[in-house]
């Protein structure tokens, strides 16, 4: 399993990943978990429109967008919490 994952120079180590190919293009599903101290930095990195992806094990590097953002948990301003984080990009160009 691919373990680890770079969003414009954030690396995340993966709890899950899948690839396919959807009308042409790239689509990358992967689970992360994030903790209460982490939230903040993450968070805001998730709100830019488009990302550098790159999969090094894979030797994957592709410009995407999020295209589907699910968390187990809505507040990890609370210390000590983790959640977990399944994100989906699709390939732009």
């Amino acid at each position: 399993m691919v373990k680890e994952m770079k969003l414009n120079d954030h690396t995340f180590e993966l709890t899950g990943f899948e690839e396919r190919e959807e009308n042409g293009r790239l689509v990358v599903s992967v689970k992360f978990n994030v903790t209460s101290e982490d939230y903040h930095d993450v968070t805001t990195l998730l709100y830019e429109e488009v990302f550098n992806v790159s999969v090094p094990e894979k030797d994957m590097r592709f410009k995407g967008v999020i295209t589907n953002y699910l968390t187990s948990l809505d507040n990890l301003y609370e210390e000590g919490q983790v959640g977990e984080y399944q994100v989906t990009f699709t390939e732009i160009e």
